[in-house]
């Protein structure tokens, strides 16, 4: 008969069974879909270990896990969420330190056996055993990626893995969130053996044998502190940068002798660096390298107790907090299809036919092919499109296969899948057909029209356009329930959004069918209502118009670009103004203004500008030079097409990205208003994932919140009286500030 312990430690999802000598202890979480780590676990597993120290049969012991494609995927998020102190998580990092120490020093050998995600908390629990073996699985991959989250590793994750592989290879693990795959896992030092998943369970048992019998010795000259940098070869990332401080030579240097002086000049310049790349916006990578820096100067003991209080004074922090909201709604995305009906289900998508060659059907194609896994056939008038969008698709596999992400023979396969001619050959057998032609009206009706003679009666026909209305597409359909938008983002491949615009009569399958299409390509989907500009771009017009406003005003190119930068976009407006194209931005602008008037007006600032040919990076003339496609610094003749002329004013930073900003969130609001928008959230994951709004402000809806709806309220009719009516402030948020509500719950 069990003992009250034992039921305690089967509720947690622990059970036990002894192999030859060896206690398996295998770890499956009762009602979810993968194991995470709690009080209650770590409580639950140190009994069980306990009992695998008393029996004297047992002379080692293997840890797995009873998931089918997880290991253990970290913490409880929901739980830190329910932390209201530095203190008390400070103290919950200090339990999982003693835990994993206790592990470290128990006195049989312990062997992790990995399968599937090994994340937080969960690798920081495998590094406290003594050999770690993990399956080679595409489905297992090994990493720390708490600095997503505002966070850093707190269970000793910042001491054991600089101790095991090094510092630099740590660095770029702990700083960048990023997670490793099996075979780069082991060539670092993480794991120390690789095996075919069938028989992970048999070679771990066998392993854990050889260890308890003293046959197994483990070769750990992977880390060694600085030593360990600079065995470990070139790391990308984060710790690139301090691989190159000041040059390989002096980095050796430092390494090798690892002294005070070096020490100090390592950590300095990767602080330099990190902050270049952070801005100071995101606390969590700066904490983690004064953590490891303690850690090797004053020791474990030392470098824990750093880690608990930079692990609590991160956990209560507003961009933890805004960072976490992120995660949890784009966790609850995964679960929608993207309709008000539940029971709509997704069709079969096996094939899909693109047209257009450009850089967005080539992109289109790639993850079509590539991630989602089907054939595509891609449409272009001429050969020149055909060949642009196969070398689209090429290089970008090529640059998959330069960082060994994919081998030359995978990326072949892959590419296979990808078939392209000037006519509608091909598109017969096509369940979905993305249109991704230029943004004329005319036009894209007689693709339509083309595209339902030569298709099946349930072929869905989606328009990449970014200002349309599908509403408009539709008329020149046969079948207009199975019209529906796909706006992408460029580039395809990297940008993670994908907006799904539905009209008033988009069949619910066809939606459900198009956001698991966008999840297979792994992307963040969010469903919007039909309108001109839907959502991103039509938040993204005003944001861009001011920012023209500005140059109209003798705004200084690079100090306005700087000022929203330090704001916390990745780009300043102009640099993006020459990355969409310059002539786009402009044609936008009336289709804008007709439809919401006056107040989104394109300034008449950039009609020289494009009449003198500078469309941008493209032509490889804009507002910045370019040389080789990478842009150098400004280029001042431009001044002299602007209308202010070649004389500037100066302007405050801050005032210069406040107007930018407020225009962005004003019209988001007046889309959530409007119901173009489905919920606050929605608003909040577009504008991150899609427009590159600070996430440690948490989308446009969480900034209005934190300011305070009644003072973003009062800043726009600021601005409207001294601006006029572009500032009008959004009915919605004045009708919020009157009930004294926010977007979110408080």
């Amino acid at each position: 008969m069990a003992t009250k312990a034992e039921e305690l430690e089967v509720k947690q999802g622990f059970s036990y069974r002894v192999e030859d000598g060896v206690a398996v202890i295998t770890f499956d979480l009762p009602d979810s879909p993968v194991n995470t780590l709690s009080p209650e676990t770590g409580e639950a597993f140190l009994r069980v270990m306990a009992r695998a120290e008393r029996e004297p049969e047992v002379k080692a012991v293997v840890f797995t896990s009873g998931k089918k494609d997880s290991f253990v995927a970290g913490a409880k998020i929901d739980f830190l969420q329910t932390i209201k102190t530095a203190e008390e998580a400070t103290a919950i990092s200090r339990n999982g330190q003693e835990g994993f120490d206790k592990l470290a020093d128990f006195p049989k050998p312990v062997v992790a056996a990995i399968h599937g995600a090994c994340l937080g908390g969960g690798l920081e629990w495998a590094l406290a055993c003594d050999y770690r073996i993990a399956t080679d699985s595409p489905k297992t991959s090994l990493g720390l990626p708490e600095v997503q989250l505002g966070l850093i590793p707190g269970a000793g994750g910042t001491q054991r893995l600089p101790a095991l592989i090094g510092v630099q290879a740590a660095l770029d693990l702990i700083l960048t969130g990023k997670s490793l795959k099996p075979a780069k896992a082991k060539k670092l030092g993480v794991v120390d053996e690789v095996v075919p998943a069938p028989i992970l369970r048999a070679i771990a048992v066998r392993r854990a044998k050889e260890l308890a019998e003293g046959t197994l010795k483990v070769d750990r000259r992977h880390g060694q502190g600085f030593k360990g940098v600079a065995a470990n070869g070139k790391a990308k990332g984060l710790a690139g940068f301090i691989q190159g401080l000041a040059n390989k030579e002096l980095w050796a240097e430092v390494a090798l002798e690892d002294n005070p002086l070096g020490r100090k000049v390592l950590f300095d310049q990767a602080r330099k660096q990190l902050l270049k790349k952070t801005r100071g916006k995101f606390p969590a990578p700066e904490k983690a390298l004064q953590v490891v820096r303690v850690g090797l100067e004053s020791g474990h003991k030392a470098g824990q107790e750093a880690e608990a209080k930079a692990f609590g004074e991160l956990v209560v922090s507003d961009v933890s907090k805004r960072l976490v909201e992120i995660f949890f709604a784009t966790t609850a995305l995964k679960k929608e299809n993207g309709t008000s009906n539940p029971d709509a289900k997704p069709r079969e998508v096996k094939k899909v036919a693109v047209l257009g060659g450009g850089l967005m059907g080539g992109g289109i194609a790639y993850v079509t092919s590539v991630l989602q896994g089907v054939p595509v056939r891609v449409k272009d008038k001429d050969d020149a499109g055909v060949g642009r969008a196969m070398k689209q698709v090429q290089s970008i596999l090529d640059e998959r296969v330069k960082r060994r992400s994919l081998t030359r023979r995978e990326a072949t396969a892959k590419s296979a899948l990808v078939t392209a001619g000037t006519d509608y050959s091909g598109f017969k057998s096509a369940d979905l057909v993305i249109e991704a032609v230029f943004e004329d009206l005319k036009l894209k009706h007689r693709i339509i029209a083309e595209v339902e003679a030569v298709t099946g009666d349930q072929t869905i026909f989606a328009s990449n356009t970014s200002s349309i209305p599908i509403t408009e597409l539709a008329k020149g359909s046969r079948r207009p329930a199975q019209v529906i938008g796909m706006h992408y983002f460029s580039p395809v491949h990297k940008m993670p959004l994908l907006e799904i615009i539905t009209h008033a009569g988009t069949a619910d399958w066809v939606t459900a069918t198009c956001v698991e299409v966008g999840r297979k390509q792994g992307k963040t989907v969010i469903v919007v209502n039909d309108g001109p500009g839907f959502y991103t771009s039509r938040i993204l017009a005003p944001y861009l118009n001011e920012a023209a406003y500005l140059l109209a005003e003798g705004a200084d190119i690079a100090e306005l670009d700087r000022a929203l930068v330090e704001f916390g976009f990745p780009v300043g407006p102009i640099t993006l103004l020459d990355e969409v194209g310059i002539d786009v931005a402009q044609k936008v602008g009336p289709i804008m203004e007709a439809a919401f008037g006056k107040r989104m007006a394109a300034p008449k600032a950039l009609e020289k500008v494009v009449a003198d040919g500078r469309l941008g990076r493209k032509t490889q003339k804009g507002f910045y030079l370019y040389e080789d496609g990478k842009k150098q610094e400004v280029d001042s003749s431009i001044y002299a097409l602007l209308p202010h002329g070649t004389e500037r004013r100066s302007f405050d930073r801050a005032e210069m990205a406040e107007r930018v900003v407020l225009q962005m969130v004003n019209e988001a609001i007046r889309c959530l208003g409007e119901g173009i928008l489905r919920s606050a959230r929605d608003g909040d994951v577009g504008a991150i994932f899609g427009l590159g709004f600070p996430p440690f402000l948490g989308g446009p809806f969480h900034y209005v919140d934190s300011r305070g709806p009644a003072e973003v309220l009062r800043k726009l009719e600021h601005y409207h009286d001294k601006l006029g009516e572009r500032f009008a402030p959004a009915p919605h948020l004045v009708e919020m500030v009157k009930a004294g509500k926010t977007f979110y719950p408080r």
